[in-house]
């Protein structure tokens, strides 16, 4: 006879003492008494992987996140056993293992603490779907930040705050709300002037704690799934953000056309109406790139199809645009309207790729066709397919780049949004419910929409963007953050979730600028298009219900404040690629917080607006209305006043008065910038030559400019141009040197040289030695020196 039918609660369950432990080359694993495995693996002096389970054994070791092609290695790797902990030593830091109980803490080679386990690890069993509640807590230090998470709409520093981790779609989400579209589960911790990562690579809905809960602990925990993250050790800021760059990978170079200014809404239809509208950005001279169509280009928002009503011949529409600059970029949902006339649903239904519920009937959703099925882009033969689907739209039509939207994935008319967590996935021949493969759905597709892109744009480069991702995403696709609202609030939500996902690795994102939902006033239009140019990606976006939101829809003066701002972002096409070498080449972050930049200065900690957009440029928005001018930081060093060439010394706060059609911009003393001619699109002329822009320092400082065909692989076969500028200023003189790597010949010969600041007049000017003849007027006037671009050395020599 059964006489207690309850189940027994067993709370958190936690690591007992150390009975063991074995060492294979780079991983230690620990054995616990009951039956804990903890494996410590050493990937870089600086990075090292800690995996636990509670069963005794490990589940295959598979990760979307992890960037396989990186090679690792460290320089140092001792175990010694001690009386009551063990110790791992690398060149970097020392891992202290305690024998009674499993918690670990870290330490630079000083014995400082830099990370140390609260609890550490502990597991609640899940009765309801199986496995355990994985969970870690951490010690949080006196004054300690955090950063990272990608695009979280909240204050840049996270301290005080709890997330969580489910791309959801979430519709003119509010500050500070969770969960949104995006699951970037890594963090960067600040204290002592030592900065550490922690990535979770975990894909089941997570959570993390920044002394929210409890003051001085910080936790990360998941529903399912291992614990199992990454330590990285800076100590600065920027080694630590460049270490899980190349950990979860980086981008291919995109098309410069995709630098450039872009023009979106839901939607434009019928053809004439993106005829006018291109045609307006022609007859206003505001510099445009890019046209995207919605849903309602398809025939009943059936994907891969075109309305015979609204675009009878799109191939003739997609060509007639491209010759007047306009690359066309369509949207491609995940949903597939059930329609057994529809031939990519029933060959889908043929193969069996969509999803499937737990008892065996397809996953059956509502979105914008009615009902749909939905592919199983886990399923490596399903991402084949997918991407071979793109043949018409890319090879025959002529499409250039591919938005996938609702990939969350979201599902209309149910209170969860997404599909129910029993649904089953293939993940790789890792076969899963919807519980851990979720978070990875969007990502897996945009993965397949760019193996599509690709083979059918080769040998042009494909450019892919993606509403939903997971940490790895950003080596197929860029993204945009969603939803938005056109609020001064979420103006200030946008600079932050920029700089935030920068650092988180995703460093290809903008902003719907001027807002998706609602309708913005001129001022803040002006305002948020003042800031978007300066993020990676630059399009304006918006929904057709609440009016319209291209630039003339604001009157002469937003007109006028558009084309300003666009037009140099044109100009400065050669920097923006400049930063993206960088970012591809090296996991440099393409936006940089002012903490990133000056981590010493605690002033920076807690600061939001201002952001170094590449490495020489200072930002910072206007973000309220009614303002000409507000307060800023400018960090250390001086800085030029882009608009008055006004030097001012950093580290302080400061006034900075502008006008409406101006926001505070400074230039860092001893930069070189690079900038291209204005022109309506890329490719439309021919630069004659490229203009730098030299801000006089007494000292030294280096500049960079990465150039190649703009398109294309060349670039890969060392067909490329990487140009070191070094200057050196003095009393009365200065020295500008370029070293030149790669292959790639520019088309323009000469390079114009425009002086700022310079302290003495100049009296001769010797180019590799040789003295030159010049008209000190013209100089003077600020019409530039014309060099050839292939000099070694220019001197100026003062009075």
């Amino acid at each position: 006879m059964i006489i207690n039918t309850e189940l027994e609660y067993k709370g958190d369950l936690f690591p007992s003492k150390i009975i063991s432990y074995e060492q294979q080359v780079d991983s230690i694993d620990f054995l616990t008494d009951n039956n804990v495995i903890m494996r410590v693996t050493v990937l870089r002096d600086s990075m090292i992987r800690f995996r636990f389970t509670a069963k005794g054994y490990f589940s295959n070791d598979f990760s979307y996140a992890i960037d396989k092609s990186q090679s690792h290695g460290y320089n140092l790797l001792e175990v010694t056993d001690e009386k009551d902990h063990y110790r791992i030593k690398t060149a970097k830091v020392y891992v202290v293992v305690q024998k009674h109980d499993l918690r670990v803490g870290i330490y630079d080679l000083n014995n400082e603490p830099i990370l140390e386990d609260e609890i550490g690890f502990h597991w609640e069993e899940c009765y309801e779907f199986g496995g355990n509640i994985v969970k870690m807590s951490k010690t949080s230090r006196d004054g300690e930040s955090f950063y990272g998470l990608g695009d979280k709409a909240s204050h840049l520093n996270l301290k005080g705050r709890r997330f969580e981790n489910w791309a959801t779609d979430q519709y003119a989400f509010q500050k500070d709300q969770e969960p949104l579209y995006k699951v970037v589960p890594f963090y960067i911790g600040l204290h002592s002037n030592k900065a550490y990562g922690i990535f979770f690579d975990n894909t089941f809905r997570s959570y993390f704690d920044f002394s929210n809960e409890r003051k001085g602990v910080t936790s990360f925990w998941a529903d399912g799934g291992e614990m199992n993250y990454y330590f990285i050790y800076g100590p600065k800021m920027q080694d630590v953000v460049t270490t899980y760059t190349h950990l979860t990978g980086k981008p291919e170079l995109p098309p410069l056309w995709t630098l450039g200014y872009q023009q979106c809404k839901w939607s434009y239809f019928p053809e004439s109406k993106v005829k006018e509208i291109t045609g307006k950005f022609r007859e206003l001279q505001i510099p445009c790139d890019a046209i995207y169509l919605d849903i309602d280009y398809m025939e009943g928002f059936r994907c891969f199809t075109w309305s015979k009503e609204y675009f009878p011949d799109p191939k003739r529409m997609v060509a007639e645009l491209a010759k007047d600059g306009f690359k066309t970029v369509v949207i491609i949902d995940p949903g597939i309207k059930i329609d057994k006339d529809y031939s990519v649903y029933t060959e889908a239904l043929e193969k069996d790729y969509f999803c499937k519920r737990a008892d065996g009937p397809y996953m059956k959703g509502k979105v914008w066709p009615g009902d749909c099925n939905f592919p199983d882009y886990t399923n490596p033969e399903v991402r084949e397919w997918w991407a071979g689907l793109f043949k018409e739209l890319v090879a025959d039509i002529g499409v250039k780049g591919v938005w996938n939207d609702m990939n969350e994935p979201a599902v209309m008319e149910v209170p969860t949004k997404t599909f129910p967590l029993d649904v089953r996935h293939n993940y790789d021949g890792n076969n899963c419910s919807h519980r851990k493969a979720h978070n990875v759905y969007g990502t897996q597709m945009a993965r397949a929409t760019y193996e599509g892109v690709k083979r059918f744009a080769y040998p042009k480069r494909p450019f892919v963007i993606t509403r939903s991702a997971y940490s790895g995403a950003q080596r197929y696709t860029s993204s945009w953050t969603g939803d938005n609202v056109a609020t001064w609030e979420h103006l200030w939500i946008a600079n932050i979730q920029m700089q935030r996902m920068s650092i988180s690795g995703m460093g290809f994102t903008g902003s719907d600028i001027g807002g998706f939902a609602e309708q913005p006033s001129a001022e803040l239009y002006a305002r948020w298009i003042q800031l978007g140019v300066f993020h990676p990606f630059c399009r304006t976006h918006s929904s057709g219900h609440h009016g319209e939101q291209e630039p003339w829809s604001f009157g002469e003066e937003v007109i006028d404040i558009t084309r300003k701002f666009v037009e140099i972002r044109y100009q400065l096409l050669p920097y923006l690629y400049t930063m993206f070498w960088e970012y591809i080449n090296d996991g440099v972050p393409m936006l940089k917080p002012l903490v990133y930049f000056d981590q010493e200065d605690l002033q920076t900690h807690y600061r939001t607006d201002e952001f170094l957009f590449g490495n020489q440029i200072l930002v910072c928005p206007i973000l309220e209305p009614n303002a000409l001018g507000r307060r800023m930081y400018l960090p250390q060093g001086n800085w030029y006043n882009f608009w008055t060439e006004e030097v001012s010394k950093g580290k302080r706060e400061l006034w900075v008065a502008t006008d409406f059609d101006q926001i505070p911009i400074f230039i860092k003393e001893g930069a070189i910038i690079p900038k291209y001619p204005i022109q309506q699109y890329v490719g439309q002329i021919e630069a004659p030559d490229l203009t730098l822009d030299v801000y006089f320092k007494l000292g030294k400082e280096k500049s960079y400019v990465y150039e190649d065909a703009q398109d294309g692989y060349d670039y890969n076969k060392g067909r490329y141009s990487y140009k070191t500028f070094s200057l050196n200023g003095k009393e009365n003189e200065l020295f500008i040197t370029q070293h030149k790597e790669g292959t790639f010949e520019t088309q323009y010969q000469t390079i114009k040289i425009n002086l700022k600041g310079l302290p003495f007049k100049i009296k001769g000017i010797e180019i590799d030695n040789e003295e030159i003849i010049f008209d000190k007027e013209l100089l003077e006037m600020e019409n530039g020196l014309i060099v050839d671009k292939d000099f070694t050395e220019l001197h100026f020599i003062g009075v």
